[in-house]
């Protein structure tokens, strides 16, 4: 077995790396993705996330969703667990320490109050043996629900913080950016379906070039106006063991949750990885809504890409002890 397929059995993927990379970049030339830059950032990554959804909506099929209705049970289980259990598991542990206002615990907050992937989920899903059609569903209709409730939980968990933003503002602007896109790119489905699977690995490289940039241009202001320098090693080692813990936490509630309910193996796999998982891509898309000003979007990113990563090892290897078998190629666990 060569390296590379080792690599991406713990999910350590092309995609990882390049995010790895942005940040560096961003670290040593931090101007060159500042809003003095002339490469015109904010009108690409604009009308990028637009065109992300649009792609998405193009590549869902409604017959999948309608195949994966039947299940109530399970859905409503998943759903509560991404949109419900999830914050609320975070906003106890603020309370538990007494934790401050940071920056750094709104990005742990948002994380818990974002949706769940679409791509790697099912992937993951499936390679468990896990029921693919619910997982499709769920993670499609994760998508379109976090739209709303994202900014609902922010707006109650900055509140908190006699902080804030424009709720109805933040709604409109992800309306027009994220949902008429993806409502259009569904409705042409029947036209463009068999060309989006057709140019699946292109349309997916498209959508990790754009969080890339996203990426880049939020810490490269981050680290020009010196948000990290008060940081040490070790406070970057233990936020990368609070979202391990977290991780594992909720994967160990789900578990628990799924046998309680009377699920059966399939349906429990389903459970795990779409319950469990947190999409880079709209956390990145939508952040750029919520949080308008570069430099605290890097900070708020920063617990989501440490998530993102460990969900993708963890979760890689996860799925193949289910399963003991096929290796998670690139292009696959990019979100």
């Amino acid at each position: 077995m060569t390296l590379r397929n080792l690599l991406a059995r713990a999910g350590i993927n092309t995609f990882f790396f390049l995010l790895l990379a942005s940040i560096l970049l961003a670290y040593f030339f931090p101007e060159w993705g500042s809003n003095e830059s002339i490469i015109p950032f904010h009108s690409l990554t604009y009308y990028g996330i637009a065109f992300i959804f649009f792609f998405y909506g193009i590549k869902l099929s409604p017959g999948n969703i309608v195949e994966g209705l039947s299940n109530w049970r399970l859905h409503l289980l998943i759903q509560a667990t991404t949109f419900l259990i999830f914050p609320l598991v975070v906003l106890l542990l603020v309370k538990v320490f007494s934790i401050e206002d940071s920056y750094l615990w709104v990005g742990i907050f948002y994380l818990a109050a974002l949706p769940s992937t679409v791509s790697s989920s099912v992937v993951m899903v499936s390679i468990a043996g896990g029921n693919l059609p619910a997982a499709i569903f769920n993670a499609s209709i994760s998508s379109v629900i976090g739209i709303f409730i994202t900014p609902l939980w922010m707006q109650v968990f900055l509140s908190a913080l006699e902080t804030g933003f424009d709720l109805e503002d933040v709604i409109i602007k992800l309306i027009i950016q994220v949902l008429l896109p993806l409502v259009l790119g569904i409705i042409l489905h029947r036209f463009l379906g068999a060309w989006a699977a057709k140019h699946k690995k292109s349309l997916n490289k498209f959508d990790q070039l754009i969080i890339l940039m996203i990426v880049f241009t939020a810490f490269s202001e981050s680290f020009a106006q010196e948000m990290f320098s008060d940081w040490k090693f070790l406070e970057f080692m233990l936020l990368a063991g609070a979202m391990l813990a977290l991780f594992a936490f909720m994967l160990a509630l789900m578990y628990r949750l799924s046998l309680v309910f009377g699920f059966s193996r399939a349906e429990r796999i389903t459970v795990l990885f779409c319950g469990s998982k947190k999409s880079l891509v709209q956390g990145a898309a939508m952040g750029k809504v919520l949080f308008p000003d570069p430099v605290v979007l890097g900070v708020i990113l920063l617990p989501l890409m440490v998530y993102h990563a460990l969900q993708l090892i963890l979760g890689s290897g996860l799925a193949q002890r289910l399963s003991g078998s096929t290796v998670i190629k690139d292009s696959q666990v990019g979100e």
